[in-house]
């Protein structure tokens, strides 16, 4: 009898040891997926920060970030501050580019919360950029990108991209035929901002005028399109009272 309670107490023992130890190296792979998880967000961030004020290594019709292995100095030599703005007031971080836009729309919900919003500062060949981050609703799921202004508020560039969109239709709003659409774009009239619309059945096709506010919509994406220029309003339209003043 006594032999079998000490059997029993060894075999508890053990068991308890391995639950230990397996529980310790789950803690300890989580947390380096974590780190790891964390890490990829920050490169991505700063790829995608980079890219819509043209630092990028594009080719002919490609889409190419700047490496992983060398964005990280990219993106302090080409980004000079970052501002969080809540009101008209903006305080210089040089974290807000983790700042998660979704926790941030839906805390906004409360009408006491005052909503961060992320402002980059870029220079690139003696011009100041403005890069705005926004998220929006597709077709079947986030979309989400960044906006680089000029001093006149003008687009000089755009990054898109998206969670689940149709391939070969609202999938393309990442595709450079899309994006390039963009440069140049106004998103004022005078003092009054319209921002840009993916219009389907635009009357400029090339994309030559840069003051009607459009871009031609992609084929068979509708929604798609539909969203990313309620996005670009929406968000957009919640920097501009700050923006004004900087050019003041």
């Amino acid at each position: 009898m006594a032999k079998n309670t000490e059997s029993n107490v060894y075999t508890v023992l053990f068991a308890t040891g391995m639950v230990l130890i397996v529980g310790t190296l789950l803690a300890f792979v989580s947390s380096s997926l974590k780190d790891k998880i964390a890490e990829n967000k920050r490169i991505e961030k700063q790829q995608n920060i980079l890219y819509a004020m043209g630092v990028n290594d594009n080719e002919e019709g490609s889409v190419n970030f700047v490496p992983k292995n060398k964005v990280a100095e990219e993106f302090s030599k080409y980004i000079t501050k970052q501002f969080v703005i809540t009101g008209m007031k903006a305080v210089e971080d040089n974290k807000a580019y983790l700042i998660d836009l979704k926790k941030e729309a839906a805390a906004a919900k409360d009408p006491n919360y005052k909503r961060r919003l992320p402002l980059f500062i870029g220079e690139k060949d003696n011009q100041e950029y403005y890069i705005i981050p926004v998220r929006g609703k597709g077709l079947w799921d986030a979309i989400w990108g960044y906006v680089a202004l000029d001093k006149k508020l003008v687009i000089k560039g755009v990054y898109f991209d998206h969670a689940g969109e149709t391939p070969g239709l609202g999938s393309n709003i990442k595709e450079r035929f899309f994006m390039d659409d963009f440069e140049g774009e106004h998103i004022m009239n005078g003092d009054i901002f319209i921002g840009v619309t993916a219009a389907k059945g635009n009357a400029d096709p090339k994309n030559l005028n840069k003051t009607d506010f459009k871009v031609d919509a992609i084929a068979g994406a509708t929604i798609t399109g539909d969203g990313l220029s309620a996005m670009l309003k929406k968000d957009l339209a919640m920097y501009i009272p700050y923006l004004k003043t900087l050019k003041q």
